[in-house]
Order: structure tokens, then sequence, then C-alpha cells
């Protein structure tokens, strides 16, 4: 509650900035944040071990676009994070690189323009889940041990730790992916501390169940998700060994 307090607090202090300023006629305002947080739903306090359930990854987006001027209405369309950059290139006349996969906001704030069918979020190592607005299917590895799976990095660092010894011993050299520009990448075998294999693969209608408490069995439309959870995935070159991490190794997205 504290924490609520004091970003609603800045928040309005920000708000009180544009109105001094009068920067409302030609400044950009993106409210937005990286994830949510589990306050005890679904049994779990915090983030990072358990699937991304909605409380985590369905993040609020409030935007004020000079341009249009429109407020106090609600967009369906489904937008990632990935399109928070392109929109901010697209405001300011700069070009979008080719390899950036996001889109600009304009027609959704506009009009409500749909930019995707789906949109494709996880963590590394755990469930690779599809959204297409009122579904969301959560693929878990397909055995226990979670495996294969591996880090490529050109930076070879932990969020707060350098690799250590043991990780660097077992150092390979990836041919290059698709968005890192011709370079090659150290490729370590990866640990974690989580499995998503103990809770399966789900399915959930977040629109007729937002607090995902009743898991659907539906092969048809389990089907349906995993073609765009395998085209997604082909469109970010993912690896191989997460095809097979997953169980879908082989697997097309027409299949």
């Amino acid at each position: 509650a504290a924490l609520l307090s004091m970003c609603d607090f800045y928040l309005g202090k920000v708000l009180d900035l544009m109105d001094e300023l009068n920067l409302w006629d030609d400044t950009l305002l993106i409210v937005n944040t990286d994830h949510g947080f589990l306050l005890g739903e679904h049994e779990w306090w915090a983030k990072m071990v358990q699937p991304m359930y909605n409380e985590i990854a369905h993040v609020p987006l409030l935007m004020w676009d000079p341009r249009s001027r429109l407020r106090g209405e609600r967009r369906r369309a489904l937008v990632q994070m990935i399109d928070m950059a392109p929109t901010l290139l697209e405001f300011f006349g700069v070009p979008i690189p080719q390899d950036m996969q996001g889109k600009p906001l304009r027609a959704v704030i506009e009009r409500d323009e749909p930019l995707r069918e789906a949109g494709l979020f996880g963590l590394f190592g755990g469930h690779v889940n599809v959204v297409d607005g009122r579904y969301v299917y959560m693929r878990s590895c397909a055995g226990p041990e979670n495996e294969p799976c591996f880090e490529y990095t050109l930076m070879p660092t932990h969020m707060r730790s350098r690799f250590g010894v043991e990780e660097l011993q077992d150092i390979q050299l990836a041919e290059p992916f698709a968005f890192t520009k011709g370079c090659r990448l150290i490729k370590v075998p990866a640990t974690f501390r989580f499995n998503p294999y103990a809770y399966g693969t789900m399915l959930f209608d977040v629109q007729n169940d937002p607090l995902q408490q009743a898991p659907l069995t539906d092969t048809a439309l389990e089907e349906r998700l995993l073609r765009h959870l395998v085209e997604l995935m082909r469109e970010n070159d993912a690896p191989d060994e997460q095809f097979q991490r997953l169980g879908i190794a082989g697997r097309t997205p027409a299949e």
C-alpha cells in the first residue's frame, strides 16, 4: 500500500509539471510498468518462480499522444512492451530498424487498430506463453529435467554476478541469431531455480476467468494457440533446443 501511494504521489508530480510547463501540446506521455506482483493470489508472493499469471503479465499502460488528444478511452488491441521503442521512434520521426519487431501504437490510440493476432511472452527457462487477447496458453517443458536449455550471451554475467569458472568450462561459440547483427554468441548450459514441469501446460480463458482459477481442457483451442506459439517462436529465431524442451520439436506454424 505504501509503494502504491508513493507511485501515485510522484505520478501526480509529473502530471502537475506537465500542467505547469504546458507540455500537453507536444509531449508524449507513457505510464507503464515492467511486470506485476503477486500479493497472495494463486497462493504465491512476488514473481519469478511461478507461472506468469495475469497479475504478473498483464500490466498497466496509460498513454497521452498530443497528436490525437484522445483521453478517457480504452483500447482492445493487443500490445506488448516491444511496441514502446517503435512508438517513441515514430513520434520523433526516427526510422524504425528493420529487425525491431514491435510496432508504433499511434494507430491503436487513434482508432484501436489491431497490431497482432497473438503475443508471445515468458521467463527464461519457464513456461513459454502465448495470448490472443482472450485465451492464454502456457506451454510447460516436456520433461522434469527441463532440458535442453542454454544461455546465449555476449556478456557472461548474471543479474548480480559474473559467470563462474564452472559455467565457463562448458562454453561453446554459437552462430548468430537473426537479431544479433552478425555477432556469434557465448553458449553455456543453463541452470534454474524453478521448474515449470511442476505446473504442467495450462490454458485459461482470461475474459471469463480473469483470476485464472479454472484451467480449460480443449484440444482444438490448444492446437490453435500452439500454432501461434510455434509461429512466434520461429519469428523470434528461437533455437531448436527450445522446441525440444517444450516437446514440439519439428513443429511448423501450419501444423
